[in-house]
């Protein structure tokens, strides 16, 4: 599973200097960056991994406020977030841990929440049954036996309903 959102996390970055020091980077740290990647700008992510000890790095997320965003739940949905098993009932923020910045994201009018959002995403699935979240110039595509979508409806920043399509892109 590591080996996997380690190509998943690497290509969320050109720069081959970044992806030398993530792929360095132990469980627990690959896990913070994973799961903080959408909130981290780039010139976040390149300060965070040019510390050099992983208690720079954490103090560095406890003194930036990122800590709390992903320590403050419980192992099981820390590891539900990094495996990417996004779940109803979960907030907006368990989302964007799990599976990054939607792809498009539109207001849904009419619904009985004050505010309601579809999120979609865009995933590559592959034979061994693994899905990726999809990048533009991804390097993993050519490999992936379908394109989908998934599409979350957010109703006051809580997950209400996924659904899959398939589709092409």
């Amino acid at each position: 599973m590591h080996a996997l959102l380690l190509a998943l996390a690497l290509s969320f970055s050109a720069d081959a200097g970044m992806k030398g020091k993530i792929k360095k980077l132990s469980d627990a740290e690959f896990d913070h960056y994973y799961a903080l990647r959408s909130y981290l700008t780039e010139d976040q992510k390149k300060a965070w991994l040019k510390l050099k000890t992983e208690d720079e790095r954490n103090a560095w997320l406890q003194e930036a406020g990122h800590w709390d965003r992903f320590y403050k739940y419980d192992p099981e949905t820390r590891d539900l977030i990094i495996a990417g098993k996004v779940e109803l009932g979960w907030t907006k923020d368990m989302l964007e841990m799990s599976w990054g910045n939607p792809f498009d994201k539109q207001r849904l009018p009419g619904r009985q929440a004050s505010r309601s959002e579809l999120w979609i995403f865009r995933f590559e699935g592959h034979a061994d049954g693994s899905a990726l979240l999809w990048e533009p110039n991804s390097k993993t595509q050519y490999k992936a036996t379908r394109l989908f979508l998934r599409e979350v409806i957010l109703d006051d920043d809580k997950i209400v309903d996924i659904s899959e399509k398939n589709t092409s892109f």
